[in-house]
């Protein structure tokens, strides 16, 4: 007898209705949607409903396993291998730079890290858009060419290829049209479906919450990342999550370019604001734990921190560079070829007193409005602007004191800029309480 012929209403139905989807349904659907024999319509009730109705662990378990394996899974080769095929995920901030540093330091640790990283989402900096403003370097990699050059150099960092889960794309880019990006479940399957395409030995979340985040409520973000490592190691890869604060520009940089001045800065030795700097060390250590390649925390961070400072991770980060098509000699001259804004104007306080409060995602949409962001997919963006010089929550400020500095395309932009900055920022009599840039979460809150 064959087979009753699939009917995505039925699901659609199912679930808007709080029933439970069967993991052959799951399947079902996702090989559809990979085809594209299921509508965007369907595709997008379906994503309502799981917006509203949510999926148990199980279902959030089918979902993830097949859009993972929706297109090539890669696998490596363990006899040319020299450590454990780690990687880290962030869901995103403004003047988050570590990738650019935790990749290459995670590999001179003795890690392969295949990042597969995206690009900037509304408010929020993407990882392919800052490496891009280095002149010639390719974020598109063919997987054969993207694994050499993990297997040999240790690391490489790219964009998502049509190859790894196919699925999860056309998904993502229909929940991204139709207000359901911030389901907690499809958020889990779509960043663990390309993580475990990758073919990974172990994963570190970093989870943001703040005013720059996706995840405002600390609460939430929690929620999702007990969310991420339960469904991964449902799906058998080691993982564990830190929270990240942002509620400030992390680092002293937002902006393309300026970044990745700020990060080679850190590789180099040159200088490193300490947040960022804690911020890289503390998920770096959680990487090498992952890996087996550290007993604990400490000992991971202490490895870290001795590979940054004796320049092995400066080494790898050029050699990448190198790689995939950027200067040979841009680890020491990133100066010579990272483009610059023509006009440059400072932001000062208006008030003495203390930087009380930041709006980071205000910060993140002025960005956007200077050009170094997109309004449209499709849309160009200029590396050049944004701000550097930011200053810290806490910093003690005399009226007419520096706050930051613009990098704009002209006056006008310029001084656009530095009025959303200023709306952005709170000057207080007090100084806000310190607190940690990343935390670890332990098994009973994750």
């Amino acid at each position: 007898m064959p087979p009753a012929p699939f009917l995505p209403q039925r699901l659609i139905r199912l679930k808007r209705d709080g029933g439970t989807l069967t993991a052959a349904d799951i399947e079902r659907f996702v090989a559809g949607l990979t085809r594209g024999e299921i509508s965007a319509e369907q595709v997008a009730a379906l994503a309502m409903a799981v917006f509203f109705r949510g999926l148990d662990s199980v279902e959030r378990r089918a979902l993830t396993l097949a859009m993972a394996r929706s297109g090539q899974v890669l696998r490596w080769p363990c006899d040319r291998l020299r450590g454990p095929v780690l990687d880290k995920h962030s869901t995103g901030g403004v003047g988050d730079k570590v990738s650019l540093i935790l990749a290459p330091l995670v590999a001179a640790c003795g890690a392969h890290v295949p990042m597969i990283s995206g690009r900037g989402l509304g408010h929020t900096g993407g990882t392919l858009d800052k490496l891009e403003s280095i002149p010639g370097y390719r974020t598109a990699l063919a997987s054969d060419e993207f694994m050499a050059q993990v297997i040999d150099l240790g690391c490489a960092i790219v964009g998502q290829t049509a190859e790894l889960a196919p699925a999860d794309r056309r998904f993502y880019a229909i929940r991204d049209v139709t207000a359901t990006v911030e389901s907690i479940p499809l958020i889990t399957a779509s960043i663990l479906a390309k993580k475990l395409a990758a073919g990974l030995d172990g994963l570190v979340l970093d989870v943001k919450f703040g005013s720059g985040a996706m995840m405002p409520d600390r609460v939430r973000a929690a929620e999702l990342a007990a969310a991420l490592t339960a469904t991964a190691g449902d799906c058998g890869l080691r993982a564990r999550a830190v929270l990240g604060d942002m509620n400030q520009v992390l680092g002293r940089t937002a902006g393309n370019a300026l970044e990745v001045g700020e990060a080679v800065a850190v590789l180099t030795g040159a200088g490193a604001e300490p947040r960022l700097l804690d911020c890289t060390l503390t998920l770096a250590a959680e990487m090498l734990v992952q890996g087996g390649l550290a007993p604990d925390h400490e000992s991971g961070r202490h490895a870290a921190a001795a590979a940054l400072a004796a320049g092995k991770a400066a080494e790898t980060f050029g050699r990448m560079v190198r790689a995939q098509g950027g200067p040979a000699d841009f680890i020491d001259r990133p100066g010579h070829y990272l483009a610059a804004a023509p006009v440059i104007r400072e932001v000062t306080a208006g008030r003495t007193g203390y930087l009380a409060e930041f709006d980071v995602r205000a910060i993140g949409e002025a960005i956007v409005t200077l050009g170094g962001g997109r309004t449209k997919t499709e849309q160009r963006i200029d590396p050049r602007v944004g701000f550097s010089d930011v200053a810290a929550l806490g910093t003690r400020l005399d009226t007419g004191e520096p706050l930051a500095r613009v990098h704009a395309a002209d006056d006008a932009a310029a001084q656009a800029a530095i009025a959303a900055f200023d709306e952005a920022i709170e000057i207080g009599d007090r100084a806000p309480e310190p607190g940690p840039v990343a935390v670890v979460l332990d098994a009973m809150e994750a």
